[in-house]
C-alpha cells in the first residue's frame, strides 16, 4: 500500500544517511512516500537530466538516484556544507551525480547547461523565489515537483501565505499542467506543455 513506510523498498544508503542526519540534528528530511514518488517519476525518464534544489543531507537524492538508469544524470544544489558533505559521502563516487555546495540563486542564474527532465524544488529558490527562472530550465514534458504544501507544525509565521501564493502562481501558468495532491506532506506535480 502506498504510504505504508514498512512496505517501501528503501534505496541503498538511505538508513545510514537518515542516521547521520539525526546525529547532527537535521530534521527537515523529505517524506519517504514523496521519495518513492520521485523515484517513479525519474524512472519514467530514461537518460534524463534531473535537478534537485535543496540537497539537504541527501535523503530525497537517494530516492532519485535509485530511479535513474545508467545514462541519467542529476545535479543537486544546497548551500549548507555540513549537509552536502553527508550527501557527498554517499553519492560522490557516482559519476551520474553532481552535488553543488553553493548558493542556489547564483547557481540558477549562471546555469547554461541542458534543460531538465524533472526538477524537485525543495528549497526557497525555485519554489518561493526565482520560479520563472527555474521553469525556463524545464524541458517540454518535464516534471516540476514540490512537497510540503500541506500545513506543517514547524512552519514559521506567514509561511502559509507563501504556499498559497505559489499554488496560485502555478495554477496561472498557461504552459504548465498542474495537479495538487492532498497526500503525504502535500505534493504538487506540474508538467511543462
Amino acid at each position: 500500500m502506498i504510504g505504508a513506510y514498512d512496505t517501501l523498498e528503501k534505496p541503498l544508503g538511505y538508513d545510514a544517511i537518515l542516521e547521520e542526519s539525526k546525529e547532527i540534528g537535521f530534521g527537515m528530511s523529505s517524506d519517504m512516500t514523496v521519495g518513492a514518488l520521485l523515484r517513479v517519476l525519474i524512472a519514467s525518464k530514461p537518460k534524463g537530466n534531473f535537478l534537485e534544489m535543496g540537497t539537504g543531507s541527501g535523503l530525497a537524492l537517494a530516492w532519485m538516484v535509485d530511479g535513474m538508469n545508467s545514462e541519467a544524470t542529476i545535479t543537486s544544489v544546497d548551500n549548507n556544507p555540513e549537509l552536502t558533505a553527508i550527501a557527498q559521502r554517499y553519492f560522490g563516487v557516482d559519476s551520474r551525480v553532481n552535488i553543488r555546495c553553493e548558493d542556489a540563486e547564483e547557481w540558477l542564474a549562471n546555469y547554461e547547461g541542458e534543460q531538465f527532465d524533472l526538477v524537485f524544488a525543495d528549497t526557497w529558490v525555485g519554489k518561493y523565489t526565482h520560479l520563472d527562472t527555474l521553469l525556463r530550465q524545464l524541458k517540454q514534458g518535464g516534471f516540476y515537483v514540490v512537497d510540503d504544501m500541506r500545513k506543517q507544525p514547524n512552519w514559521p509565521e506567514g509561511h502559509e501565505e507563501k504556499v498559497k501564493n505559489l499554488l496560485e502562481v502555478l495554477d496561472s501558468q498557461q504552459h504548465m499542467e498542474v495537479v495538487q495532491l492532498d497526500w503525504a506532506t502535500g505534493v504538487v506535480i506540474a508538467v511543462k506543455k
